[in-house]
């Protein structure tokens, strides 16, 4: 966070902007070691195409090449390609980037998502189950991230200037499968996704919204509604989800507090679903709304804030970054049940249910690997930064 300082000054920011981003960033829940990419580190800032499609690079070849190494799998034997980033669609694609770096075959179905915001991660692993289903004995990869430098804010709108303290550099590589031979040695099970889409509300739609300011500067404004829609996007998809995880008992006593009416309508506890929780690190008050809404406690939200105390908000693969945490901590267990929740623009709540297949024991390709034993982590409600 003392970087970012150093850098809003350097830039010559409009006081009051550089005021408020400080504000937002105490508040934050961020630790020190959030990453930024190269083009943001540079005086002036850097936020061409170019520099965009670096990034790109450094963070899908990587995630990909690490992932391909640990499964031992030949890049010519992936079937299905899925990219998402919201923010950035090159042309070419970031499905291209990948398959000619990876010397992929001819054959292979690619797919970019783009403009799906933060859920597209689940998206994605919604697109591959559904592709898989029509081809069968098949490997889908799925590459999740997000591009920060071409999407830099430089005006004043302080609803837009929100989207530079929160999200931070970061990327995820999923490899599903439907063969045979990949039964025994699978990590997880989907079980269900559920996607729920709330654009045709005003409100919902444009929560989160990509434009220009009065001054004809492009960025992503991000509405004092968004707690208010993401709950009641949440509502929505908790419906859905619910019976088809909950026991009899859990869903008898919802029902029974709708008829009656004469109190609080009834919480299920989730608990008795799912032994662990992946709440997307969209930002501190995200986590803390889900948590008081499902009556979850501190333990069940951990991963979720020290992935956004380590890594900031990466986005679409900040669910990836919590169950990894979930691992790293040794508390994953054969029969467990994860369930990882995600929001995005337009607006959109998803959510994935996972079974494990194995107890998992922490490799060296973890993103927590080195420094899991630090967490976790008091996050102070604020960490004053020094404006001299």
């Amino acid at each position: 966070m003392a970087f970012y300082h150093e850098r809003l000054h350097l830039e010559n920011i409009h006081p009051d902007a550089t005021s408020f981003q400080l504000k937002i960033l105490e508040k934050s829940g961020f630790g020190e070691q959030t990453g930024i990419p190269e083009s943001l580190a540079r005086t002036p800032i850097q936020n061409g195409v170019s520099f965009s499609t670096e990034e790109a690079s450094t963070i899908m070849f990587q995630v990909v090449s690490n992932l391909l190494k640990r499964t031992d799998t030949n890049p010519k034997g992936i079937d299905v390609l899925i990219c998402n980033s919201s923010m950035f669609a090159p042309t070419p694609s970031l499905s291209s980037m990948v398959v000619s770096k990876f010397r992929m075959r001819s054959n292979i179905k690619t797919y970019n998502l783009s403009g799906m915001g933060c859920s597209a991660g689940i998206i994605s692993v919604g697109l591959a189950r559904d592709l898989l289903k029509v081809n069968p004995g098949s490997l889908a990869l799925i590459v999740s991230t997000e591009m920060l430098g071409l999407n830099w804010y430089t005006g004043e709108n302080k609803s837009m200037l929100l989207t530079n303290c929160l999200f931070r550099m970061g990327g995820a590589a999923v490899l599903m499968s439907n063969r045979k031979q990949d039964q025994g040695i699978t990590k997880y099970e989907l079980q269900h996704l559920v996607r729920t889409h709330r654009g045709k509300d005003d409100n919902s739609y444009s929560c989160v919204f990509q434009d220009v300011d009065d001054d004809k500067k492009l960025g992503v404004s991000i509405s004092k509604e968004i707690l208010h829609v993401a709950g009641g996007a949440l509502k929505a998809n908790v419906a859905t989800l619910g019976p088809m995880v909950l026991p009899h008992s859990e869903q008898l006593r919802y029902l029974v507090s709708l008829i009656g009416r004469k109190g609080s309508i009834y919480v299920p506890k989730f608990k008795r679903a799912f032994q662990h929780f992946c709440i997307h690190a969209g930002g501190k008050a995200v986590i803390q709304a889900i948590q008081k809404n499902l009556k979850l406690n501190d333990e069940d939200v951990e991963p979720s804030k020290m992935t956004l105390y380590r890594f900031g908000n990466t986005s679409s693969s900040s669910i990836w970054y919590e169950l990894s945490y979930v691992e790293a901590k040794g508390k994953m267990r054969k029969g467990d049940h994860v369930w990882q929740i995600a929001f995005g623009s337009g607006f959109k709540c998803c959510s994935a249910v996972w079974k494990c297949n194995q107890s998992r024991v922490i490799t060296r390709d973890n993103a927590w690997v080195d420094d899991i034993h630090l967490y976790p982590v008091a996050i102070p409600a604020t960490a004053k930064i020094s404006e001299s």
